[in-house]
């Protein structure tokens, strides 16, 4: 049975906590989830993986955007946004399903890379600690989708967020996977990037909603100095480009296109790209 009169509530006090984006899916949609990365693993009886995320603000970007200051995005994009930020807006609403008699367990946004780095506790048990894939659950519970890029794209903020997540016994109505596109396979994050990461082209297929998607090396990503970070959790882990010229070129272009909903009232690209190549020299690129 379905918690009807818990859903509305919990989504208006989510989103006074500070929540710009929550989405529900339901246990089915895990199912074919490998265990060392199905949140249902680490709460078997649970029924609901809620998804709450918070935007990276568009002027967190701007130093990067300029070449002139990264470590401010480092800071409000990066790790004050996933540490304190968003870990107290998904403690807030970890604590309002609790005082209704919910269990709920906060799961902090860790790369699927670091899974498995412990010893199983029994025979049948995937190894801790299992690391949920925060793509798969954006889909899953109908945020958004992966675009061409390789990042979640949703249809209010384009790449601009960041995730955390809680798994809940209470049995929460599941939100529809998102249909329509908000990816157009323009290409300009592939032909922008300097070290030409992004090439070709696969199907990702989750929940049954099929995303075409580019293939990323991602040890070129690792050697980017236009944007992309280490992952900062896990020094071998796929890089954080969410502030790399290819992503900065895709919320451009969605917010061009008027593909996103949260718009402003200057283009957030107002001159051409400054971009480093594969050589460490500095050149400009089109970015329109």
């Amino acid at each position: 049975m379905f918690m009807s009169d818990l859903k509305p509530l919990l989504m208006e006090h989510a989103r006074s906590v500070g929540a710009d984006l929550i989405g529900f899916a339901s246990k089915e949609r895990f199912a074919d989830v490998v265990p060392e990365e199905n949140p249902f693993a680490i709460f078997p009886e649970g029924e609901t993986v809620i998804l709450l995320g918070k935007r990276i603000t568009r002027g967190a970007l701007r130093g990067v955007e300029e070449g002139t200051n990264f470590g401010d995005y480092t800071l409000f994009g990066s790790a004050w946004l996933d540490d304190n930020f968003n870990s107290l807006m998904c403690y807030e609403v970890t604590r309002f399903l609790e005082d209704r008699g919910f269990e709920a367990v906060p799961i902090f946004p860790n790369p699927t890379e670091a899974k498995g780095m412990g010893v199983s506790v029994a025979e049948g048990k995937p190894a801790p600690n299992v690391t949920p894939d925060f793509q798969l659950a954006a889909v899953l519970c109908g945020l958004g989708e992966i675009g061409y890029c390789g990042e979640v794209l949703t249809p209010e903020y384009g790449p601009r967020q960041r995730w955390q997540m809680i798994i809940t016994d209470a049995k929460i109505e599941a939100d529809p996977i998102l249909k329509e596109p908000i990816c157009n396979q323009c290409g300009k994050c592939a032909e922008v990037c300097p070290l030409g990461a992004i090439t070709g082209i696969k199907t990702v297929k989750i929940g049954g909603k099929k995303m075409a998607v580019g293939n990323i090396d991602y040890n070129l990503c690792r050697k980017c100095k236009n944007g992309a970070f280490p992952n900062r959790l896990l020094a071998r882990a796929k890089p954080d480009r969410l502030a790399a010229l290819c992503v900065r070129t895709c919320i451009h272009e969605l917010e061009t296109q008027k593909r996103i909903k949260n718009t402003f009232a200057n283009s957030f690209r107002k001159r051409y790209a400054w971009a480093i190549d594969i050589y460490d020299k500095s050149t400009y690129v089109d970015g329109d």
